[in-house]
């Protein structure tokens, strides 16, 4: 099996180009983030360096991941130590890393139980389709050539306003005679 690159280093290469989701087991004792989510088993917070709220002491040293984030726009420092860290994707979806051996148990199983459903989806196709007899589509019944529009009957529709009501009428004459008041200069419309 290949060596996996190192933590830190994907996440420096990621952080150059995009801001990074990076997956974590936040149960863990030595995660540090708000009590809310410390029951996690797949934590994702977002990292970047030009984020809508600037992480302005976002440190990526040889241990894990030391920064303020903001969590429902309150502040709370971070310790995200690299075990716990188990995958990191670029937001822009063009780059991800897993590193298994560090992936919880529970959320491995929940992958693996959707792998299987998807490959069992896979597997009963192939499988019909190399040893079960093909069903193939009934061929689409012809389409009615549509009559051109010059066969069709020319008529002309005229609409009629509906007309109004009497008292619609009065409070429109009654408008029409109350005397115009001049727009204040600023309110004046430039021609």
């Amino acid at each position: 099996m290949a060596t996996l690159p190192s933590k830190k280093d994907v996440l420096l290469g990621l952080l150059e180009k995009t801001s990074v989701l990076m997956h974590l087991d936040a149960r863990r004792e030595d995660v540090q983030v708000p009590r809310h989510l410390k029951t996690n088993p797949q934590l994702i917070l977002q990292l970047g360096l030009n984020l809508a709220v600037p992480i302005r002491d976002l440190d990526v040293g040889d241990d894990g991941v030391r920064c303020t984030l903001s969590f429902s726009r309150t502040p709370f420092f971070c310790v995200l130590p690299y075990p716990a860290i188990f995958a990191m994707v670029s937001e822009d979806g063009g780059r991800a890393m897993v590193w298994p051996e560090d992936v919880p148990a529970e959320v491995a199983r929940a992958a693996e139980a959707e792998a299987r459903k998807l490959g069992l989806l896979k597997e009963a196709t192939e499988a019909a389709e190399a040893d079960g007899p093909r069903l193939e589509a009934a061929p689409s019944p012809p389409k009615r050539p549509r009559p051109a529009l010059a066969d069709e009957p020319k008529v002309r529709v005229e609409a009629k306003r509906p007309a109004k009501p009497k008292a619609a009428a009065k409070a429109a004459a009654k408008e029409a005679q109350r005397p115009k008041r001049a727009l204040p200069p600023y309110l004046r419309v430039i021609k």
